[in-house]
């Protein structure tokens, strides 16, 4: 019998959740992703530092004070993203600053920006994916970006008004948070078994992929931000799942059985009617988890792009 690696592959399209480049090369996943949080962990090992170095002195000829670190934690966030596009055939999903997460033309103009620092670099940017938080703000400059031909990544989806809105603004890909989900119902039910199929976070990726299913909307579900490969077992099948090097190790290092748990076969049903922004928000106001790990995982990134551009400024 294969790993459970390679089972995996033939369910589902495997993306590696990380910007190290020599786990990506060992596993060989189809995309990438990278988040601010994943290029810090990156830039802070001494092998890619020299990315670094190359980004400043590139925006130091370009602009000049602050400005000149905005820029290059843009460029190394590009400088990355290309080395991971040399390193897979599918797609590298390049974030937007999440300090921009409720201003929906920043969010655009800063989609177009990275996008150019990509086509100066000779990249193709076809095969890129603007990452940007499932806000109400951020999911309307999808349906913009989606609109000129540039397709989104909309992350940290925690709840289905989110996956919906996203849907509907024909994004072309979301990124639920499966193990920050199961985090905030362990906090709250500690003594709760969550294990397996009564995962939360399990639970509400497969609401997701069935409903678009039933519904066809053609946005890619990803499965992401595992806590253990249990998780990712359970949702084999799945469109796509973002994984980290440790569980793609213990994937590849695992021989059990691997079987299809989400099926794209379903009878269609006709398309509800396109949810509001009012109702929108006021979802997400019923639904702690989902407000909660929203506004907890864009300061989180926010918090981590500052500490990165303060490892420019130092250098």
């Amino acid at each position: 019998m294969s790993d459970q690696l390679s089972q995996l592959k033939q369910l589902t399209t495997v993306v590696a959740d990380t910007g190290d480049f020599a786990a990506i090369k060992l596993y060989q996943p189809q995309d990438a992703t990278t988040n601010p949080s994943l290029i810090l962990k990156t830039i802070e090992q001494a092998q890619y530092r020299h990315l670094a170095a190359e980004a400043l002195q590139w925006a130091a000829a370009t602009t000049e004070g602050d400005a000149r670190i905005t820029l290059a934690a843009d460029k190394l966030a590009v400088l990355i993203g290309q080395q991971l596009m040399a390193q897979v055939p599918g797609y590298v999903s390049t974030e937007v600053d999440a300090r921009l997460s409720f201003d929906t033309m920043a969010t655009i103009e800063k989609a177009h920006q990275l996008l150019e620092l990509y086509q100066a670099q000779g990249s193709d940017i076809s095969r890129v994916l603007i990452k940007i938080a499932a806000t109400w703000e951020g999911i309307q400059a999808a349906r913009v970006l989606e609109q000129q031909g540039v397709r989104c990544n909309l992350t940290l989806i925690f709840s289905f008004a989110q996956a919906r809105a996203c849907a509907e603004a024909g994004s072309y890909l979301i990124s639920p948070f499966v193990g920050r989900i199961l985090d905030w119902y362990k906090k709250q039910q500690p003594e709760q078994d969550f294990s397996g199929e009564q995962d939360p976070g399990v639970l509400f990726v497969r609401r997701v992929y069935q409903y678009f299913k039933t519904h066809r909307y053609p946005t890619i579900v990803m499965g992401a931000s595992f806590r253990n490969s249990e998780e990712i077992r359970q949702l084999a099948g799945c469109d796509r799942l973002t994984i980290s090097p440790a569980l793609l190790q213990e994937l590849a290092n695992s021989t059990g059985q691997i079987t299809r748990r989400l099926h794209a076969d379903v009878p269609a049903a006709a398309t509800p009617a396109t949810l509001t922004e009012a109702q929108f928000r006021w979802q997400m106001l019923e639904d702690q988890m989902a407000s909660d790990k929203l506004q907890e995982g864009i300061r989180q990134f926010a918090a981590d792009q500052q500490k990165l551009e303060q490892i420019l400024r130092g250098l």
